[in-house]
């Protein structure tokens, strides 16, 4: 090879197949992809290993992007329902995938995973090493940590959450100022308990370049975790949330130096009238790297229908900037997502990062939507539902209740605005309590 990740070949002015593959998908010039990928305001995960793949690039002038977390727990460690979850994520043409798997060893059903999948693929390394090691918190070593990476690097990863801005520093910010939902950061908190328990600081950040040395030898891009994102509005954009920010944005400098691509994820819980800022704070203060937010979710209260709450803070946050995307289904908060609600929450995230596009003015974006608005103004019902986010739903709803007139629907029947304007236009007379002539 003349190159050793993605970041090192369009440094070098090399094309390589996978940012071929992405400037065909996102119908952009390739020699435009690459320089965003030299700079890193782009990032094409692609793990060399990871032979399935099909090549998504994340990050500015493209398509905002979703991911679908999955995964084993204690709880629910049914194998063969977590991997339905995967097929649906695929048909449903989610661009990444996270195994969030955190019980027992998970391995086989991580390299059967990138073995099968066209989607990129994500982990965090931290939720596995009690489980890879059988060992408690307090007695896993820094070395202990680090195999794990190396593990689910050389399995195939694309991509991997590492909390590495939760460092000595920003824990004592956060025990200055109390929060009220504390660090709700699964791997965050992990990591912070770790640091609490052996009086040490974070392994990641403290040998940072052990990381990256990994990352570059197997192209995985670093998702720098936020441990401290807002599990509450109340939290929001508070001293913790961005002390660590700001730490984040330093490791990306120290990882585009080792030719190491990089994200940064974002919030969490924030009020609606954040988002715009919070979005201009991460590209400014981690220089334009591609940011991935969680939600954001807009309001606490919604249990049951947060596949809605994020999908909110979602559209406003890719359409502001945001250029991932991490679902959140209806389940949220309660329990362990099923199939059913894996697709609300696909369909949700889908919805919001194509709404996205739209306000941040993506090519082709408004093309689908004026289709669409052109087969309603000809009331031509197929070409409406190929052009459907959601198809099969469209199709049943419409089934489930047919009109007198089957140019309609059964809602305004023959006071349609659209027929009838359609006729009028036509120089043709309008009947509504007869027949037509």
């Amino acid at each position: 090879m003349k190159y050793t990740t993605q970041m090192d070949a369009a440094k070098k002015g090399i094309i390589t197949p996978e940012m071929q593959r992405v400037a065909e998908k996102e119908n952009i010039h390739i020699e435009l992809l690459r320089e965003r990928v030299a700079k890193g305001t782009v990032a094409i995960p692609a793990n060399k290993n990871h032979k399935s793949l099909d090549a998504e690039g994340i990050g500015e002038g493209l398509r905002t992007k979703i991911n679908v977390n999955l995964g084993i727990s204690k709880d629910c460690c049914n194998v063969e329902k977590e991997f339905e979850k995967v097929k649906l994520a695929i048909e449903m043409k989610a661009e990444a995938i996270m195994d969030l798997s955190c019980y027992g060893k998970t391995e086989e059903f991580r390299k059967k995973l990138v073995d099968y999948s066209p989607a990129m693929i994500g982990t965090v390394p931290m939720y596995d090493a009690v489980g890879f090691y059988d060992k408690e918190l307090k007695d896993l070593t820094a070395d202990d940590l680090f195999r794990v990476v190396e593990k689910h690097a050389e399995d195939g990863v694309d991509f991997m959450t590492i909390h590495a801005g939760m460092n000595l520093e920003t824990a004592d910010v956060f025990k200055r100022n109390p929060r009220l939902g504390g660090i709700v950061s699964r791997g965050g908190s992990i990591l912070y308990a770790w640091m609490e328990l052996n009086k040490q600081e974070n392994p990641f950040f403290e040998q940072y370049d052990r990381l990256l040395d990994i990352c570059e030898k197997y192209d995985v891009t670093l998702s720098l975790g936020d441990a401290c994102r807002p599990g509450a509005i109340e939290d929001s954009t508070d001293h913790s949330q961005i002390k660590e920010l700001m730490t984040l944005g330093e490791l990306t400098k120290r990882a585009w130096e080792k030719n190491v691509q990089v994200m940064i994820e974002g919030p969490g819980h924030m009020a609606i009238n954040e988002i715009e800022a919070n979005m201009m704070l991460e590209k400014k203060l981690c220089h334009g790297a591609p940011f991935y937010v969680l939600g954001p979710i807009v309001t606490d209260v919604a249990p049951g229908y947060d596949h809605i709450t994020s999908a909110i803070g979602g559209a406003i946050a890719a359409s502001k900037g945001a250029d991932f995307l991490c679902y959140v289904t209806p389940a949220e908060h309660l329990r362990l997502p099923d199939i059913d609600d894996m697709k609300e929450g696909i369909i949700a995230s889908k919805i919001a990062a194509h709404a996205g596009d739209i306000g941040k003015g993506i090519k082709g974006a408004r093309e689908w939507d004026y289709k669409m608005s052109k087969a309603r103004k000809n009331l031509d019902w197929e070409e409406m539902f190929n052009l459907c986010i959601d198809e099969e739903k469209a199709r049943r709803y419409r089934e489930s209740s047919m009109p007198e007139d089957e140019k309609t629907c059964t809602m305004c029947g023959k006071m349609c605005a659209v027929r009838n304007m359609n006729k009028v236009m036509e120089g043709k007379n309008i009947n509504i309590l007869r027949e037509d002539d």
